[in-house]
């Protein structure tokens, strides 16, 4: 089996360059009925999907499902602001490895104290500061996955030379899906310690002039 694992790294450090999240400049500045949300996000999203063209960045039945779990606060007369559409976004990036309930307990408090509150550290501020803090992580993620290629390329040393190639892709997989699982239990952990912080904060009774 020969497999260019040179051209896979380089195929997928170029992929992250593509991966261009939806900048608050872009967003409009008028509230859009569900058509158009979806319409807008799907045509600024379409390159990160796996299929573009022909994979659903987002769909009425998913934001329907959003704002029944809670995930999305409801639109005022049918139209979405400019911050359902961050939150959408953030939406996007973590259904893909975390479940409806853990979104919902993770964007909860910031619903709760940023959306719509009418403040100068509002939704927008959140959103640009999450946002732009990965965008500075890119290089150094860059820099650790030809760090995890290049350990992949030394693995399987005794293996048939005929299937050297395809072990090595396989070693680098599995490397990646290694630091994948990690991190979601990292991920799962924190927010299980946020779902518990806030269940307790409600069980605790309140002080009617003595201690609680």
């Amino acid at each position: 089996m020969t497999i260019d694992n040179d051209d896979i790294l380089n195929s997928i450090l170029a992929s992250l360059d593509r991966v261009k999240y939806i900048s608050p400049e872009d967003i409009p500045n008028i509230d859009l009925y569900m058509d158009q949300v979806t319409t807008f996000i799907d045509s600024r999203l379409q390159s990160s999907a796996r299929y573009p063209g022909e994979d659903k960045i987002l769909t009425k039945t998913m934001i329907n499902n959003y704002a029944k779990n809670d995930l999305l606060p409801p639109p005022m007369k049918k139209k979405y602001s400019r911050e359902h559409v961050m939150l959408l976004v953030f939406i996007y990036y973590y259904k893909g490895i975390l479940s409806i309930n853990d979104i919902q307990t993770l964007l909860k408090p910031i619903t709760e104290r940023y959306f719509q509150n009418g403040q100068a550290y509002d939704m927008e501020a959140i959103y640009r500061e999450a946002f732009g803090m990965e965008d500075k992580m890119l290089q150094s993620m860059k820099a650790d996955i030809e760090e995890k290629f290049k350990v992949a390329q030394e693995a399987f040393q005794g293996a048939p030379q005929e299937d050297t190639d395809f072990l090595h892709m396989f070693a680098f997989i599995c490397l990646l899906g290694f630091d994948v699982y990690l991190k979601k239990l990292m991920i799962e952990k924190m927010i299980d310690e946020l779902a518990a912080e806030t269940q307790g904060r409600k069980k605790a009774p309140k002080n009617e002039g003595g201690e609680a």
